[in-house]
């Protein structure tokens, strides 16, 4: 006997069920057990039929997305040459103050005021305050800026506006005259420590290279001039004065503190220095800590040495009022050994009254003099 499965339905057995038609009427129907297990299979074929088709359809959403992922992105009536053209023009502008820039980033420390702007033309700097601040009259110092102003101008990039020459010499000028610390001497300029370490580097550099010629011994009309005047104040064949002076340095790190240790308790390293009548600079020697005494250095430094060598005084022999004979000499204070080519002061409390005005005369030609000029 054959049978055939037909559903009815798939909810309860009320509403329906499973039978078996024979191919006679009247064949016998399914028992309990038998409805429960063809349900179970029917419903368990029909949730596989299901997942697979869910399945399916996420895969094919899958695929369309990343097809539209991996499409080329599509700009009306620009391409990538159009676009990287746009951007370097505005860089450009930026570049160029065609376009405002933007308010500086939190990392880039903004500039102050502070000494740069007292001195600058704007506030009316007096001379006075010039020459206290930089040791120079603003002429001067206009002079060297321009001179330094091709090789210390910076270039402007997209952070800040870069520090101007000019600004960068007021700085070296002031540190060197003052000494201060770089933490303290940045401050008032209104800028960091390390743009004041670079500008002093690059301030000495420039000045070495471009005015190499002006530290050098007279010759010809100038010294004539200068042997003149100091013949008039009663040192014939006198070339100049020399004395030694401190330029304060910080704690140095990779020597031995003590060295650099100076009477006035600071660190610095002895500068000697032989200047004219009107100041300029003949001849300089720096370097040794500051705890070396005028006479060693003068001893290590190269003038002893072309002094001794008759390089420097060629001149003919003149004879002077303390029975000194000599073909040229510098004026010196009683720190320095004297000699054939450098005269001291007597010095002691008990003087003659001809020491005394020796000692008075040689004074007031080594006191600092300022020509008509006021430089």
């Amino acid at each position: 006997m054959s049978f055939v499965v037909d559903m009815l339905s798939v909810g309860g057995g009320d509403e329906g069920g499973l039978r078996l038609s024979a191919a006679n009427e009247g064949g016998p129907w399914l028992s309990v057990l038998e409805r429960a297990v063809v349900t179970s299979v029917v419903a368990a074929v029909i949730m596989h039929c299901e997942t697979e088709v869910e399945g399916e359809r996420r895969w094919a959403r899958l695929c369309a997305r990343r097809r539209k992922a991996m499409q080329p992105p599509t700009c009306e009536g620009l391409d990538s040459v159009a676009i990287c053209d746009a951007v370097f023009e505005v860089c450009c502008a930026l570049g160029c103050g065609g376009l405002p820039r933007a308010t500086p980033r939190w990392w880039v420390k903004r500039r102050t005021g502070g000494t740069w702007e007292d001195l600058r033309p704007a506030d009316d700097a007096t001379e006075d305050y010039f020459r206290d601040k930089l040791r120079m009259s603003p002429r001067v110092f206009r002079e060297i800026v321009e001179n330094l102003t091709p090789i210390l101008e910076r270039r402007v990039t997209f952070y800040r506006e870069p520090l101007q020459p000019d600004h960068i010499v007021a700085y070296a000028l002031y540190r060197w005259a003052f000494g201060e610390t770089y933490e303290s001497s940045t401050c008032n300029f209104g800028i960091g420590r390390d743009s004041g370490l670079v500008a002093i580097r690059d301030v000495t550099a420039v000045l070495l290279s471009v005015y190499r010629e002006k530290v050098a011994w007279p010759t010809g009309v100038r010294k004539a001039v200068v042997l003149r005047a100091f013949a008039d104040k009663g040192f014939p064949n006198c070339h100049g004065c020399i004395d030694c002076t401190h330029i304060y340095i910080d704690k140095p790190a990779n020597a031995t503190p003590e060295d650099y240790y100076d009477r006035k308790r600071r660190f610095s390293v002895v500068a000697q220095v032989v200047v004219d009548l009107d100041l300029p600079v003949l001849d300089m020697f720096v370097g040794y800590p500051g705890s070396c005494h005028d006479v060693r250095v003068i001893h290590l430094s190269s003038l002893w040495s072309r002094a001794a060598a008759g390089e420097l005084f060629k001149g003919p022999p003149v004879l002077l009022s303390f029975q000194v004979q000599t073909n040229g000499y510098l004026l010196a204070d009683n720190g320095y050994p004297p000699s054939e080519w450098m005269v001291v002061p007597y010095g002691g409390t008990a003087q003659t009254p001809f020491e005394a005005r020796f000692d008075n005369k040689q004074k007031t030609a080594r006191g600092r003099w300022r020509g008509p000029s006021g430089d």
